[in-house]
C-alpha cells in the first residue's frame, strides 16, 4: 500500500471517529475528565504547598497515587462484570461528589488532613475509569483502523490535558481560590459523565454475570494471568512498565535540569513540561499517518526509544532551547508509544478481561513510575546530573534492542485478515461482536477444504468446530431426510457448541468446498461472553430447532 493510499485511510477513520457518535462521546468524556483532573490536581498541590509546604505535598502524593496503585487491580474488575459505561459514570459521579465535599471543607476552613484525604478518595475513585474506558473502545469502533485512529484522539487529549488542564487550574487559582477551582473541576467531571450517559450503544453490556461467579483472588488475577499466558502480551507490559519507570526519572529530572544543570530558573520546569506536551500532540499528528500502515510493534519500540534516548543527549550542550527541542521529542515518543501500544493490547487480549489487564497494567505502571521517581535522586548523587542523564536514556534501548525481534515477528502474525472479519460479520449472531473480538476469531479461523461427498459433521456426534461455508455447496440431513442445501455466507455447528449438545444434523459435501471453522476455545467465550452476539445466537438456535421451515438449517 502506497503513502497516498495509507494517509487516506488515515483520514476516513478519523472521519469515522467524528461521524461515530458514541465514541465521539466517549472522546469528549475523556476530555473533559483528565482536563479537570490536572486542573483538581494543580489546585490540591497549591492548596497542600500552602498549609503544610513541600512535606504537605509529598504526603498529598503519596496517598493520591500510592492509594489508586493499591486499588486499581480491584477497581479493574469492576469494567469487565458490569456494564462499562455504568462504570465510567459511576466513577464520574462519585469523584465530583467528593470534590465538591472537599470545596466545602475548604469554604468551611476545616482541618486540611480532610482535603488531603478526601485526595486520596478521589484518586481512589477514579481509578475504574480509564481501564473500563480502554476497553469499552474497541466495543465502539467499526474498523481496525477506526480503533488506533481512537486512540490517537485519546492520545491526543491526554497531551492537551497534560499543559491544559494545570494551565486552567492556574489561571483559576489566580483569579478565585482553592475552592471555587474544586467546584469547577467536579463540573468538569460531570459533564463527562453526562456525555457516557447519552451514549446509546448496546456493546457495553457482556453478559458476564451468566457465569458462575469466580473467587475473589481469581476475579483480580485474571488481568494478570491473560498477560502471562500471552507472550505478545507480557512483553508490550514489561516494556510499558520500563517506559514509565523512566518517566518516574524524568519527573525528577526535568527539575534537576532546569534548576541545576541550565539554572535556567523555575520557570523552565514549566517549559520543559510543556515541551513534552507540544511534541506528543505532535506524534498524535505522526501516530495518525502511521494509521493502517500495519506495523504497530515496531512504532511502539520506535515510540519507547524516542521517550528515553533524547535524554543521554541532554549534557550535550547546556542550553534551554536544546533541552527544549530534546524533551519535545520525549513527548513524541510518549504518545506513538502510547497509542500503538494500547491498540495492540485492545486487540490482543480477550474482551472478557480486558477491562482488568488495563486494571493490572495502569497499576504496575503507577508502581514504576514511584520507583523511578525514587531512583532520580540517588542516580544523581552517585553518578552527578550528566551521568544520570546518560543513563536514563539508555535504560529504554536495553530493554528495546534485544525484544525487537519479538517486535517484529508481532507485526508479521499481525495482519489483519479483513475478508474473514467480513465474512464474520455477515453472520447474523456474529455481527454484533466488538471490532476486536471479530478480528481475533478471523485471526483464529482455520481453513479447511472438503471434496465432494465428504461428511464434515455427524448428526448425534459430539461437536468441537463452528464452520462457515467460503465456497462450494453443502447438504443438511436429518434422520436421513435432506432439508436444506448451504451455500457460501451460510454457517452451521453453533448448536452443539452453545448449547453443549450432540450434533443435531448431519452435514456432507455436494461439492468440493473450502469453509472457515473456529474450535470451541475460540467461538464459545467469544459469543457466549458478549450478550448482544448470545441473544441474537439464542433466536438463530430457536428457529432451528422449532418447527423446520424451508431453509433453516440443524447443526
Amino acid at each position: 500500500m502506497g503513502k497516498g493510499e495509507r494517509l487516506g485511510e488515515a483520514r476516513e477513520a478519523f472521519r469515522g471517529v467524528l461521524r461515530n457518535g458514541a465514541l465521539l462521546r466517549l472522546e469528549l468524556a475523556w476530555a473533559f475528565s483528565i482536563v479537570a483532573a490536572w486542573a483538581y490536581g494543580i489546585a490540591v498541590v497549591v492548596y497542600a504547598y500552602e498549609q503544610g509546604g513541600a512535606r504537605a505535598v509529598g504526603i498529598v502524593g503519596l496517598v493520591r497515587w500510592g492509594a489508586a496503585a493499591v486499588v486499581s487491580p480491584f477497581a479493574a474488575v469492576l469494567g469487565d462484570r458490569h456494564d462499562r459505561r455504568r462504570v465510567m459514570v459511576a466513577s464520574d459521579l462519585v469523584r465530583a461528589g467528593l470534590i465538591i465535599g472537599a470545596a466545602g471543607a475548604v469554604f468551611a476552613s476545616l482541618a486540611p488532613a480532610l482535603v488531603y484525604a478526601l485526595a486520596g478518595l478521589v484518586s481512589v475513585a477514579g481509578t475504574p475509569f480509564r481501564p473500563a474506558e480502554a476497553a469499552y473502545t474497541p466495543t465502539l469502533a467499526e474498523t481496525p483502523e477506526e480503533l488506533s485512529a481512537a486512540n490517537v484522539v485519546a492520545a491526543a487529549i491526554e497531551s492537551v490535558g497534560i499543559f491544559a488542564g494545570p494551565a486552567l487550574g492556574g489561571l483559576l487559582l489566580a483569579w478565585t481560590g482553592t475552592g471555587t477551582v474544586f467546584l469547577v473541576t467536579a463540573g468538569g467531571v460531570g459533564v463527562s459523565a453526562v456525555l457516557i450517559l447519552g451514549i446509546r450503544h448496546p456493546a457495553s453490556r457482556h453478559g458476564h454475570d451468566e457465569r458462575p461467579p469466580e473467587s475473589v483472588a481469581r476475579e483480580l488475577l485474571a488481568g494478570i494471568r491473560a498477560i502471562g499466558r500471552d507472550g505478545k502480551i507480557a512483553v508490550l507490559v514489561g516494556l510499558f512498565a520500563v517506559q514509565t519507570f523512566v518517566d518516574g526519572l524524568l519527573g525528577v529530572m526535568i527539575a534537576v535540569v532546569a534548576l541545576s544543570f541550565l539554572d535556567a530558573g523555575a520557570s523552565a520546569v514549566g517549559w520543559l513540561n510543556a515541551a513534552s506536551g507540544i511534541g506528543g500532540l505532535v506524534g498524535a499528528v505522526a501516530a495518525g499517518a502511521l494509521v493502517g500502515r500495519g506495523r504497530l510493534a515496531g512504532d511502539f519500540g520506535l515510540g519507547v526509544l524516542l521517550f528515553g534516548i533524547p535524554l543521554a543527549f541532554v549534557p550535550a550542550w547546556r542550553d534551554l532551547g536544546f533541552a527544549l527541542v530534546l524533551f519535545g521529542i520525549v513527548g513524541v515518543g510518549n504518545t506513538l508509544a502510547d497509542v500503538s501500544g494500547m491498540t495492540l493490547l485492545q486487540r490482543a487480549a480477550p474482551d472478557d478481561v480486558l477491562s482488568r489487564v488495563f486494571g493490572a497494567l495502569e497499576s504496575l505502571l503507577l508502581l514504576t513510575v514511584g520507583l523511578g521517581a525514587v531512583a532520580a535522586p540517588a542516580l544523581v548523587s552517585a553518578l552527578g546530573i550528566r551521568g544520570a542523564l546518560v543513563v536514563s536514556g539508555l535504560v529504554l534501548p536495553l530493554f528495546v534492542i534485544p525484544a525487537w525481534g519479538l517486535l517484529r515477528r508481532i507485526d508479521a502474525e499481525a495482519i489483519v485478515p479483513f475478508d474473514r472479519i467480513e465474512r464474520l460479520r455477515a453472520v447474523s449472531f456474529l455481527a454484533p461482536l466488538p471490532e476486536a473480538t471479530l478480528e481475533q476469531l478471523a485471526r483464529a479461523a482455520v481453513e479447511e477444504r472438503a471434496a465432494a461427498g465428504a461428511e464434515l459433521v455427524r448428526q448425534g456426534e459430539a461437536g468441537n468446530r463452528f464452520y462457515l461455508v467460503a465456497s462450494g455447496s453443502l447438504v443438511v440431513s436429518v434422520d436421513g431426510t435432506e432439508v436444506a442445501t448451504l451455500g457460501p455466507g451460510d454457517s452451521f455447528g453453533e448448536i452443539a457448541l452453545l448449547r453443549d449438545v450432540p450434533r443435531t444434523a448431519t452435514v456432507t459435501a455436494r461439492s468440493d468446498a473450502v469453509l472457515y471453522t473456529l474450535g470451541r476455545e475460540d467461538f464459545v467465550p467469544a459469543v457466549s461472553g458478549y450478550a448482544p452476539s448470545r441473544a441474537s445466537a439464542d433466536a438463530v438456535i430457536g428457529l432451528r430447532l422449532g418447527p423446520r421451515p424451508a431453509g433453516i438449517v440443524r447443526a
